[in-house]
């Protein structure tokens, strides 16, 4: 007669305890918000108070946080001011970018350009680029910001060549009408407020169609030079009549 041997029941095994550290896909993650929010206020406080102006302490101050806490994301202020001005640089080249891939005519490409540059310089990051001056940066760091700066310019350049080329621009120096563009355009981030009078698209279209057309109204085709007149003062004399 066989006995059968009793089964050993088996154990569940215990569960694992939650970690309360999230994986490093997340903690990665976590990290580069917290340093984005570092540049961001870092850019808010720069474009308001000044470069020099600013410590570290008004930067941890503002997110609420230890002057310590700030290493663990950046070095220091120098670094900070590059990393800003780098990204409204960045910006104002993708925004140019997608403007050119979209197509059109040279000249509307160049005007989707300057409504980017527009935009952009009335943002945080783009006002850091516009605000601060080359010589507050690292001599290390002056070289491939100028870089990027020049490559916007060689954009806005090729298009109103371009432009001249298919007969829509009247011939100029695409040099100098560059600069005036970028001039008139960059001069934007200096004096914008958020809670100003005009909002960002307003100042876009009318700084477009001012560089674009001018300030002068249009007078008949056929007057001879010396005897146009304003096309208001006509308006009026015919009106009399």
């Amino acid at each position: 007669m066989t006995t059968t041997r009793p089964q050993r029941r088996k154990m569940a095994a215990p569960a694992a305890a939650a970690s309360p550290w999230a994986p490093p896909s997340m903690r990665e993650q976590q990290r580069e918000a917290k340093r984005n929010a570092v540049l961001s206020t870092a850019a808010q406080l720069f474009n308001e108070k000044g470069f020099h102006a600013t410590s570290l302490d008004d930067i941890a101050a503002r997110l609420n946080v230890s002057k310590p806490t700030l290493y663990y994301y950046v070095k220091n202020k120098d670094e900070i001011l590059i990393a800003c001005v780098r990204r409204g640089l960045e910006m104002m080249h993708e925004g140019i970018e997608a403007s050119r891939e979209a197509g059109g005519s040279a000249v509307e490409q160049l005007m989707a350009c300057m409504r980017v540059y527009t935009r952009i310089v009335t943002m945080d990051f783009g006002m850091c680029v516009i605000r601060i001056a080359d010589d507050e940066l690292p001599p290390k760091s002056r070289k491939e910001l100028r870089r990027l700066k020049s490559g916007i310019d060689m954009e806005f350049r090729r298009l109103v060549a371009a432009g001249v080329e298919e007969g829509a621009i009247a011939p100029c120096d695409p040099k100098m009408t560059a600069f005036l563009i970028a001039g008139a355009l960059g001069w934007i981030g200096r004096w914008y407020q958020p809670d100003g009078e005009y909002e960002p698209e307003q100042i876009a279209d009318q700084f477009i169609a001012t560089l674009c057309h001018g300030v002068l109204r249009p007078v008949d085709e056929g007057l001879t030079k010396g005897k146009q007149k304003p096309l208001a003062s006509r308006k009026r004399k015919s009106i009399a009549a």
